[in-house]
Order: structure tokens, then sequence, then C-alpha cells
């Protein structure tokens, strides 16, 4: 895949009417709510096992 993905929508108002915003990679503006913001992809999670451990394992273990 060599074209960059796009957000659908804001995370502010999740209007579609996007564009980008300046000249860096992963800056879009949402002219509806008029905000700006950027997206940048960190990596990919480690798989988990979640058969085994509860959500609420390790918090606030008493």
């Amino acid at each position: 895949m060599s074209e960059r993905l796009v957000p659908y929508s804001c995370p502010y108002c999740a209007d579609e009417d996007l564009r980008p915003h300046g000249e860096t990679h992963g800056t879009w503006e949402c002219r509806s709510c008029l905000r700006a913001f950027s997206l940048k992809f960190l990596g990919h999670l480690a798989p988990t096992d979640t058969t085994t451990a509860s959500p609420q394992e390790g918090r606030n273990a008493r």
C-alpha cells in the first residue's frame, strides 16, 4: 500500500469536512468546528491473552 490513510471524521465534532493542514504530514483541519489536529501512528501493540486476566487485575490491588 503506497497511499497514506486519511481520517474519516473529526475527533472533536465527528464532522467529515476535513482538509490537510499545512505542509506537515498527519496534520488536519476541520472546517466545521475550526480545529486543527494531528494524527500519528505509534506502532503495533503486543497481543495479550484476555482469557486469563481480568481488566481490573493490577488496579488498586489489596
